[in-house]
């Protein structure tokens, strides 16, 4: 029953019971029972020593689970002591925070193990006064420059003095920038480098992250290899798989002894198939070698005003017979240093996108614009229809890749390509529910 009593509880009961035995060994003294009183007194002595014991154990205890909640030492196991009844609650908030401790060392477990599986280099500085410590420097970085696990950074410094000096001109501001970097007296390799500063609970922090340009080149070159691969071989299966059922469709028939009208009519519509869908393959493979034998630009000086006229000519009855309303605003003119007719082909080609796109449009609009700055010139196409679904935006410009049945998926890609033959780049956007097609020139 004593072991839900509290600790001021006991003490006052072993107060009473001490008092009790001393009072009785009083009494029993005045009676003259002299031996009684002294073994009286002798247990009123050790009474008094257990009090002393189970107090000094009790502050013991309180002094031990405070201490470790203040040195994050959640080692200790205090389910022992749970007859303590006083520190119930102060070992709920030791469990809690044991709890919540484990959890974060996982957290720091996971995201550490993450950082070091990345294929980035990351140091990650924390503020000390008017110095840094590096407080995460993941493997990457360690092995590619060859650097130790250092915790200080003049340390880091005397490894990677380009490096350093640049955070430090910048006075651990946040930079993005390339840089070359020397490792071990060999090739000079550039990385792309991006920084942050932040500060958390009082504490500054500097996050720099290092990429080899060349290992986003190569991880992109991978990608876009991987994804014209896909497109490939799915335009080769849909042509080559029916025509393979077919054969063995003509093959089991012309094994027959005899061949009924039927199954002529049969191998006749097989054959026509299989011509429909090699021609289809043919088409295919001549797309393709378009695309990669593309010949370089034969530039010539050309007037924007030109460029744009000669193109809606072209594609003037298309407009007409579609109904779409096309608006030129550009209302200045300027000398591009172009190969005229693969730029009508580009220009061409994003007019047709257009149009397509406008297929469900009751109004239907298209406005050219442009603008100059920077030594650029921006041409934007911009059409009112229903736009490219943000699933497949990223890729519109991948060969071969197409939501229409009768294209061939190139427009696109050749368009860019021509573009980026001159210099400039074609971008894709969309803004207040319209669709734009950007091309930077050069202007000359």
């Amino acid at each position: 029953m004593f072991k839900f009593l509290k600790i001021y509880q006991l003490l006052f009961l072993r107060l009473i019971f001490i008092l009790s035995v001393a009072g009785i060994s009083i009494f029993l003294f005045q009676k003259g029972l002299v031996f009684t009183a002294v073994f009286g007194l002798f247990m009123v002595f050790l009474l008094i020593v257990e009090m002393y014991f189970y107090v000094k154990n009790a502050f013991l205890l309180y002094d031990r689970t405070i201490a470790s909640i203040l040195q994050n030492d959640f080692t200790s196991d205090f389910s022992k002591h749970k007859s303590y009844q006083n520190y119930s609650n102060l070992f709920k908030l030791y469990e809690t925070l044991k709890s919540k401790e484990n959890e974060q060392v996982s957290k720091d477990i996971v995201y550490r193990s993450i950082l070091n599986n990345i294929e980035t280099g990351i140091i990650i500085l924390q503020k000390d006064r008017n110095d840094w410590n590096i407080f995460l420097m993941n493997d990457y970085f360690s092995k590619h420059f060859d650097v130790p696990k250092v915790s200080k950074w003049k340390y880091l410094r005397n490894q990677l003095p380009s490096l350093c000096e640049i955070i430090e001109q910048q006075d651990f501001q946040e930079i993005k920038t390339s840089l070359e970097i020397r490792v071990n007296q060999q090739d000079t390799q550039t990385f792309l480098m991006q920084t942050s500063r932040s500060e958390i609970y009082n504490q500054d922090y500097f996050i720099v992250s290092l990429d080899s340009i060349q290992n986003v080149i190569e991880k992109k070159e991978k990608e876009a290899w991987s994804n014209l691969m896909k497109v490939i071989s799915h335009e080769l299966l849909n042509s080559i798989t029916p025509i393979r059922s077919l054969s063995q469709n003509l093959q089991d028939l012309v094994q027959q002894e005899t061949i009924s009208a039927e199954d002529l009519d049969d191998m006749k519509s097989s054959v026509t198939t299989m011509l429909r869908r090699s021609d289809h393959l043919q088409q295919f493979v001549e797309s393709y070698r378009k695309l990669a034998m593309l010949p370089s630009p034969k530039k010539e000086k050309t007037e924007l005003s030109k460029w744009i006229e000669n193109s809606f000519q072209i594609m003037a009855s298309i407009f007409k017979k579609e109904q779409i309303q096309v608006i030129n605003t550009i209302s200045f003119d300027r000398w591009l240093n172009v190969d005229m007719q693969q730029m009508e082909q580009v220009l061409i080609n994003l007019l047709t996108n257009c149009i397509h796109a406008l297929t469900d449009t009751e109004k239907k609009q298209i406005v050219i614009s442009a603008e100059a700055k920077e030594k650029r010139i921006f041409i934007m196409i911009t059409d009112n229809g229903k736009g490219i679904e943000k699933e497949i935006e990223n890729k519109i410009f991948l060969p071969f890749f197409t939501t229409r049945k009768e294209g061939a998926g190139i427009g696109l890609t050749l368009s860019k390509s021509i573009i980026e033959a001159h210099g400039g780049y074609l971008a894709y956007r969309k803004e207040d529910g319209k669709t734009t097609f950007l091309i930077c020139l050069v202007d000359d």
